[in-house]
């Protein structure tokens, strides 16, 4: 799950001796509204078609024309969550990957990390997702594994995302290999975890579509 494994050998990087026309041309053909630029293998950010349309010019050379998110990148042997934070930071739909001596190996799309991601948690297998709220020095995933367990239920991955109106709390995402949630959710409460949401699968979702859209209900986007 290393950001190199990821890297799109489609979107090319461009030079800054290259025209704005062109820059067009390839976002057109491949579809994406920036690109990387490089210098000398060397990472310098990603140009905007928005940019280049107010410039109006497309002969102007891209080393004339200002760079977005020169730091949109990572080192190549970074997990894919590094990605996903990265390109949320700088609103990114592309994160550029570099190796330890910051020479540019290339792009990941937050369509391929988020793809990946979604592997990651197991969304599509099939089963349910449930969401507690608690607080973080209540946060015990061995205790909660074995009460989720005692229900001959096992837990598939796990997700923690902060609360958004507490500090102190979080919201914890289990995704199970069971499809019924009553016995897990009433055993979970019986014990003083609060259960705030909670999704039951139907049989036969596989699609990439689900599977990308139950990952942003993991993340209550």
């Amino acid at each position: 799950m290393q950001a190199y494994e990821f890297i799109n050998s489609l979107i090319p990087p461009l030079k800054l001796t290259d025209r704005a026309g062109m820059a067009l041309n390839w976002m057109e053909e491949i579809r994406t509204d920036s690109l990387p630029v490089i210098d000398q293998g060397r990472f310098l950010g990603f140009i905007e078609d928005e940019i280049i349309f107010e410039l109006n010019d497309r002969e102007e050379l891209i080393g004339n024309i200002q760079l977005e998110s020169n730091a949109c990148w990572v080192f190549s042997d970074k997990h894919i969550y590094d990605v996903l934070r990265v390109a949320s930071e700088n609103q990114s739909n592309l994160v550029a990957v570099v190796d330890r001596e910051n020479t540019y190996l290339g792009v990941v799309t937050m369509e391929d990390a988020i793809a990946a991601f979604a592997d990651s948690l197991s969304i599509k297998s099939q089963g349910s997702v449930l969401i507690l709220s608690l607080q973080m020095k209540d946060y015990q995933l061995s205790e909660i594994s074995r009460l989720v367990e005692s229900e001959n239920t096992k837990i598939l991955s796990s997700f923690i995302t902060s609360d958004p109106l507490d500090d102190s709390r979080i919201k914890l995402t289990l995704k199970l290999d069971k499809p019924e949630l009553r016995h897990v959710k009433a055993t979970l409460e019986r014990f003083g975890y609060r259960v705030i949401d909670h999704y039951q699968e139907e049989s036969g979702i596989s699609s990439e579509e689900d599977r990308i859209g139950n990952l942003l209900r993991f993340l209550d986007i």
